[in-house]
């Protein structure tokens, strides 16, 4: 018992790694341990309990390492985090257990495999979504590994990782059994397949990276951190000293400047049908005639747009005193014209911005009480609006938790991006690992779109990405900071963006017909036998 503890602890701390600031590395044997002790269990309904609770263990240790630091925003967050990361691979691994002890291996690693990444699509594209701890994401410390995401995104990384656990974890039971000759000969095999798929997408993705070279027109860009800290300072904090601070931050920008990015929610709300009226609006303006003509300012900001009689009206839609509106966290281009481009945010954070399974809540809607709030959360858009600027340059803007998301993040790239941009408050997660995660979770974005990345954070990290995913320059967090640089904007088109997550797409499709076959398998056995 004791012995299968250690391994499971063992496994936890393997999985960690790659979320720790050290090496993501380690996820290639991570789940070896954790094999080893499914193949020490029988079937037996005891002994299927038991595996079960060293499975949670493991996962459950996983996912309060890595991701902790939620509690600082929402202590419940951090609760379900661990609790859905258990019940989604937990449940992958502990049908493999199940299956393994019932059919051949080949199945029962083909439905562990692809179960996993049905599980990791799940928690992606699902109403409750989170996908921060996706094993493909566990290489932010290896951008230099993983220059192949171009072509298969992050599932491709967590294939790896699952296909080299399942090889490693055979290459120990072979060195562990005593073999003849022609065993022997088919153990070599092995060892030498181990070795191919654990080293050849490191050495194909070192080549990448050091003879990549970039493409496309220069564009410079001047980045602000204002770090306002947004429990003590952002909603105390008047809006004009806020402006006066960013304003002052933009003043280091270099003559002929294209792009000064400013993080999300950087002034507050402002109705979208009144916006020339806005004071900000037109202090950045003034400020931009003033100082840099041909530039453009994005920033974030929380907008109303009010219905007319007539319109269409969202889900999320609000009622104040008999008129409709819906509020959204949004992405304004501001530059001397009279125009103000918007993209909303779509992707949104589960319980402070979105309320996952509208239509069951709707369904119980008579039992809330009417204070002028709203069941479904802040409204979304369908478009990713990609923002042009005087120059011509085509920006895609993310806001926050849309950066984790690849293919969401590559339709800007669909819509005529050739540069983009990442504006966010990690502030919520206090001086805590999260904020590092999710600037990592860029460098990914740069490599599978092959687009230079402008990340303007207004607690930090804020930095300059090439499109290798290799960080230019960044700042630290927790400080005020401003900085310059000079970027690619490229019109290359990826096969990642072209096809997306196909990846985890044919993943599912290969768990239902492998289920399939495993009940085909178990009917004929059982026919066989009488």
């Amino acid at each position: 018992m004791i012995n299968n503890v250690i391994l499971s602890l063992l496994s936890a701390i393997l999985l960690s790694f790659g979320w720790l600031e050290v090496s993501g590395v380690t996820l290639l044997c991570s789940l070896v341990p954790l094999l080893y002790i499914s193949q020490k269990f029988s079937d037996s309904k005891s002994d299927w309990w038991k595996m079960f609770g060293f499975t949670s263990l493991t996962l459950g240790l996983w996912s309060g390492i890595t991701t902790w630091w939620i509690w600082y925003a929402a202590p419940i967050g951090a609760i379900l985090s661990v609790l859905i990361t258990v019940v989604l691979f937990g449940g992958s691994f502990m049908l493999f257990h199940y299956v393994s002890k019932r059919a051949p291996k080949p199945l029962a690693y083909t439905i562990f495999v692809t179960c996993w990444i049905s599980m990791e699509m799940l928690y992606t594209y699902g109403d409750i979504s989170f996908p921060w701890i996706m094993l493909g994401n566990g290489f932010a410390n290896d951008i230099k590994l993983v220059q192949w995401y171009e072509y298969t995104g992050i599932f491709g990384g967590t294939l790896w990782v699952l296909l080299c656990n399942i090889l490693i974890y055979e290459t120990f039971l072979a060195r562990r059994e005593q073999s003849t000759v022609s065993r022997q000969q088919s153990h070599l095999f092995l060892y030498a397949m181990t070795a191919l798929f654990v080293a050849v997408p490191m050495v194909v993705s070192i080549f990448m990276f050091y003879n990549y070279e970039e493409v496309g027109e220069d564009v410079t860009v001047q980045v602000i951190q204002p770090n306002i800290d947004p429990y003590k300072d952002k909603f105390n904090t008047g809006q004009r000293i806020q402006n006066d601070i960013i304003l002052s931050l933009a003043e280091s920008a270099p003559e002929g400047v294209d792009f000064i990015i400013l993080p999300e929610t950087a002034f507050g709300s402002v109705d979208e049908g009144a916006l020339d009226r806005s004071f900000t609006i037109n202090q950045y303006r003034d400020f931009l005639a003033e100082n840099y003509p041909q530039a453009e300012i994005i920033v974030g900001a929380m907008t109303k747009r009010f219905y007319n009689e007539g319109d269409p009206i969202s889900e999320t839609a609000r009622n104040s005193g008999g008129r409709l509106y819906d509020i959204y966290n949004s992405a304004l281009a501001i530059d001397t014209s009279e125009v103000v481009q918007i993209h909303h945010k779509s992707k949104l954070v589960v319980g402070a911005e979105s309320m996952p399974y509208k239509s069951i809540v709707n369904m119980f809607k008579f039992l809330i009480v009417d204070l002028g709030g709203t069941t479904g959360g802040l409204g979304v858009d369908s478009v990713r609006r990609v923002f042009t600027s005087p120059i011509g340059v085509n920006l895609g803007t993310a806001i926050c938790y849309e950066s984790i998301y690849g293919s969401y993040f590559s339709e800007f790239v669909h819509n005529g991006a050739t540069l983009m941009s990442v504006i966010t408050n990690d502030g919520w997660w206090r001086d805590a690992l999260g904020y590092k995660h999710h600037m990592n979770y860029s460098r990914f974005r740069a490599v599978e779109t092959r687009r230079s990345i402008v990340r303007s954070a207004n607690t930090g990290i804020s930095a300059i990405i090439n499109q290798r995913g290799e960080v230019v320059s960044k700042s630290e967090g927790w400080v005020k900071d401003s900085m310059s640089g000079t970027v690619k904007s490229c019109d290359k088109i990826t096969l990642y963006t072209k096809a997306g997550d196909y990846v985890g797409r044919l993943s599912i499709y290969t768990l239902f017909l492998s289920l399939l076959y495993y009940v085909s398998y178990r009917v004929r056995k059982r026919s066989h036998l009488i």
